[in-house]
């Protein structure tokens, strides 16, 4: 699937919070975010359209994607943890190497996506042999905003990941 922005893009893109002497510092002060931290004060995290049942069977979800609300920049350049379910982009030999970090299971396949403020675009170095279509899971690495599209759906932040584990309570 075409994605219009490279990991080499976004990885460049949140470089500028990189200024950081080592990994283990960064480490250290790694923020632990969760999907309402996302939106904008004051707005609900699952849109009124995605409330209700949804119809399964619509040719184009993508049209349906509610509007953002906005996003947050307060954690632009840092190390963040969040943990969502994967919906593969690309691959490297049978690991995903870019993939879209959505909070719920159907996000953008069954259902229409939510809005982009509730989207992560991540990218790996390491590919991570997903156990299958929304595997749950856990990624920590650089964050930003970062306004991209993809055949899914639109998508307002990145993160470019040093670690993506299986989701553990």
């Amino acid at each position: 699937m075409p994605i219009s922005l490279s990991r080499r893009s976004v990885a460049l893109g949140l470089a500028a919070g990189a200024a950081l002497p080592c990994t283990a510092l960064r480490a250290a002060s790694t923020t632990v975010l969760a999907w309402r931290d996302l939106m904008p004060e004051g707005t609900q995290a699952l849109p009124p359209a995605l409330q209700g049942l949804v119809e399964h069977d619509q040719s184009d979800l993508a049209a349906q994607q509610p509007v953002s609300s906005g996003v947050r920049t307060d954690w632009n350049g840092e190390t963040v943890q969040i943990s969502g379910f994967i919906i593969p982009l690309d691959y490297e030999g049978t690991g995903v190497t870019a993939f879209m970090l959505v909070p719920y299971v159907g996000a953008c396949i069954h259902v229409p996506p939510p809005p982009a403020n509730q989207l992560i675009f991540v990218t790996t170095e390491d590919p991570y042999e997903a156990d299958g279509l929304f595997e749950a899971v856990t990624v920590t690495g650089m964050f930003g905003t970062a306004a991209t599209s993809t055949q899914l759906a639109d998508v307002g932040y990145a993160l470019s990941a040093d670690r993506v584990e299986p989701y553990r309570r």
